[in-house]
């Protein structure tokens, strides 16, 4: 599990990749203090598994399922990436939950200022954003943000300076893909709610006194 704050900025040293499977090398150094082999680390949201380090850099595979559903796929040598490791038992949460399993992807159409901040604005699906609430969480490229506005095809974040100068967003223009995991709580809400055996419906409630 992780919680939307990122550590630092790494930089993609090496890739192999395929059309169904990548192996990604990253360049970075505060990520890896403490951090052995099997341990997790969030790539711009997506939770990778560490398979092999050195002092200054680990190495990722990503499979089928990941490059469907995220942008790691179109990454390339020298891109840079929000780097978070998995939150200790004891860590705080500076964020939400965010779990590091992505939902899909969507685009920036805009990057406006605001005063001392800027507001991103993020096309998505319809099926994305149904999880998208104002003033809720989502995660963009494993960053936890705080939504604005929600409309029928886009929603809106607000960036303060410190965020947009310590992670990988401030790169990003419009046109540019960006990975979304909507609130993990919506989603299981969700799934308990719906009236099928075992669900918790309607005479369910009533059963046991609500």
């Amino acid at each position: 599990m992780f919680t939307g704050i990122i550590e630092e900025i790494g930089k993609v040293e090496q890739l192999e990749k395929t059309p169904v499977r990548c192996c990604l090398k990253i360049h970075a150094s505060k990520v890896l203090e403490y951090t052995k082999i099997g341990d997790s680390i969030a790539v711009n949201g997506v939770c990778l598994t560490v398979t092999s380090m050195t002092s200054e850099s680990f190495t990722a595979d990503v499979m089928p399922e990941t490059l469907r559903r995220s942008s790691l796929g179109i990454l390339h040598k020298g891109s840079q990436v929000n780097l978070e490791r998995a939150m200790p038992a004891n860590g705080r949460f500076g964020g939400h939950i965010v779990s590091g399993h992505i939902d899909g992807t969507g685009y920036i159409q805009s990057k406006k200022p605001e005063s001392n901040a800027v507001i991103v604005n993020i096309e998505a699906s319809p099926s994305l954003l149904r999880y998208i609430v104002e003033k809720g969480s989502v995660a963009i490229d494993g960053i936890s943000l705080t939504v604005v506005q929600v409309t029928a095809t886009s929603f809106s974040v607000s960036l303060i300076p410190h965020t947009e100068s310590v992670t990988a967003l401030h790169e990003k223009r419009a046109g540019d893909i960006v990975n979304l995991e909507t609130d993990i709580i919506g989603k299981y809400v969700e799934k308990l709610m719906k009236p099928k055996e075992n669900g918790i419906t309607k005479s369910f409630l009533e059963q046991y006194g609500f």
